[in-house]
């Protein structure tokens, strides 16, 4: 019998309320996003839905190293980011995990500070974003099915007071239920799916959507390529 992929683990009832197995498989999306450069130092932050009601969400701890997980790294806080298991602070941005997944039908939300995604975000910041399309790495989104779509990727403010910010995202969430992520200016992306490897993948595709934008810019083939 062969071995169960980690998308059936995390689909499997009975798996997924298991704290360790949504960590561990957190773990493996923090190596893999490491070893890109998407996640450098203490950056970054990853979490899953253990339950939905009541909501209780399995998130990174402040300052942990991405690319050096381990169980002790996540913690498990209820709907108001207070935590009930596990040693540790929460991502200072917990408040923005619990809102995407209010918001939309998430089950995990991946944040990345690649270089590229600040460089362009800075650049997309004064036209509230940028978009993607004629790129056949489009249809790898969800629900996703020709590369003729037209990708809407927005740059929220940074900020460190994440409570006065979360209802623009939450705003920006029910306005556009149609996107799959969104840019922090100066900070990084956000994105998020119905699975801890749907999320990965819209990491993968986002990320790399913003490197082929921002590689064409430099090399001057245009001058402001998909900026809205």
């Amino acid at each position: 019998m062969s071995e169960p992929t980690a998308e059936v683990v995390l689909d499997s009832a009975a798996e997924a309320s298991s704290l360790s197995n949504l960590s561990a498989l957190l773990i493996e999306v923090g190596q893999h996003f490491y070893n890109r450069q998407w996640v450098i130092g203490t950056s970054g932050n990853f979490s899953a839905v253990r339950s939905v009601d009541p909501l209780r969400l399995v998130i990174t701890s402040s300052g942990a190293d991405k690319g050096a997980l381990a169980q002790e790294h996540f913690v498990e806080v209820d709907e108001s980011g207070r935590v009930i298991n596990g040693l540790g602070r929460p991502s200072a941005e917990v408040e923005v995990h619990l809102t995407v997944v209010r918001a939309t039908s998430a089950r995990a939300v991946l944040h990345t500070h690649s270089v590229w995604s600040t460089i362009l975000s800075e650049i997309g910041a004064p036209e509230g974003g940028l978009y993607f399309e004629n790129y056949e790495m489009l249809k790898g989104l969800s629900g996703v099915q020709t590369h003729e779509h037209r990708e809407w990727l927005p740059v929220i403010e940074n900020s460190q007071r994440w409570s006065d910010t979360t209802p623009q995202i939450e705003e920006l969430l029910h306005g556009r239920p149609d996107i799959h992520g969104f840019l922090i200016e100066r900070h990084g992306l956000y994105t998020w799916g119905e699975s801890i490897m749907e999320a990965k993948r819209h990491v993968e595709i986002l990320e790399f959507l913003l490197e082929v934008t921002g590689r064409t810019r430099l090399s001057g083939r245009d001058a402001r390529p998909n900026i809205a």
